[in-house]
């Protein structure tokens, strides 16, 4: 998949031409991405009922998922939509996996149940029931919920960071369609810097830890090198096997993390340490234009970082 390149001027540019359709714009672009998508699947359904979307943190796998479902259903089939965080292994249960510091690997896919996943992907293909599992992230328990049995006629959508890891899904090859998630786009702010797909990523992280998981942008940074790590180890090297490589930058989107997020970056002292990632994302953000999240469609992958979103995460 070729990137893309957007500088800042022309974001700027964009919103100042008259907001409301330079953000009706950019949607279409990514609904566009996914429809091309949806209309395989459909295409596919009755071989291949079974759809498996991964991406790497902060990439927007759970609203792809959810749309790419909705644009199934618009089209007349049945969807269910299944995360693999499901999945994990409740504490005490097995032995976690260790990075090479000695610290759990939480990105590591033996953190998941793999036998009991594998399991129930073949049984789901030839319309078996499966007990669904529940994890509660809180106590790192889980409990086993509804029974699903897939009809014939309807299409299951899995997604999660390990969904294209075939050591994790087995031989499903003959069965699945692969979808893969991210942000393929740079960014070039008025110096010439670029700023990576993994710090647009990084935005959108801040934005929902911030405000759903009680972490500050320190926390966040802190974390980066083992969620980076991981996916350099356990995403990227699976992702050639997707059907369909999704962009899913928003053009607009950066606008709408500037107020949330450049106050606490510009007065945080304990930031200064993270030099890369830190600088080259303060200086883009001073360059764009504000805009104010009011203007984010209800459906957006956007809401999925900051909220407000019609869909139920």
């Amino acid at each position: 998949m070729a990137i893309n390149f957007i500088k800042t001027d022309d974001i700027n540019g964009g919103l100042s031409s008259g907001y409301p359709e330079y953000v009706s714009k950019c949607e279409q672009i990514y609904k566009q991405r996914l429809y091309e998508a949806a209309e395989k699947i459909y295409l596919d359904a009755k071989t291949r009922p079974l759809v498996l979307l991964s991406g790497p943190s902060g990439s927007g796998k759970t609203t792809s998922a959810l749309r790419i479902g909705k644009l199934l259903r618009e089209k007349g089939l049945s969807v269910h939509i299944i995360s693999m965080d499901n999945y994990f292994l409740p504490d005490g249960v097995g032995k976690m996996p260790l990075d090479e510091n000695g610290k759990i690997d939480l990105e590591s896919p033996l953190r998941m149940d793999i036998p009991l996943f594998s399991e129930h992907l073949g049984k789901l293909f030839r319309c078996e029931p499966v007990q669904l599992p529940r994890f509660n992230f809180k106590t790192q328990s889980r409990t086993m919920g509804d029974t699903l049995c897939r009809r014939p006629d309807e299409v299951i959508i899995i997604e999660g960071i390990h969904a294209l890891n075939p050591d994790v899904t087995g031989n499903t090859d003959d069965f699945t369609t692969c979808v893969y998630v991210s942000v393929r786009t740079r960014i070039t702010d008025c110096n010439g810097t670029v700023l990576h797909p993994r710090t647009i990523r990084l935005m959108r992280r801040l934005c929902r830890d911030k405000l759903f998981r009680g972490r500050s942008a320190a926390d966040v940074f802190e974390m980066l090198p083992s969620v980076t790590r991981g996916e350099e180890l356990y995403i990227m090297p699976y992702k050639h096997r997707a059907h369909f490589d999704i962009d899913t930058f928003l053009a607009y989107e950066p606008s709408v993390y500037r107020s949330m997020l450049l106050p606490e970056l510009e007065k945080s002292a304990e930031l200064a340490e993270f030099s890369g990632d830190y600088g080259d994302l303060l200086c883009t953000l001073r360059e764009l234009e504000p805009l104010d999240s009011e203007n984010v469609p209800s459906d957006s992958l956007v809401r999925e970082f900051i909220g407000g979103s019609s869909f139920s995460y």
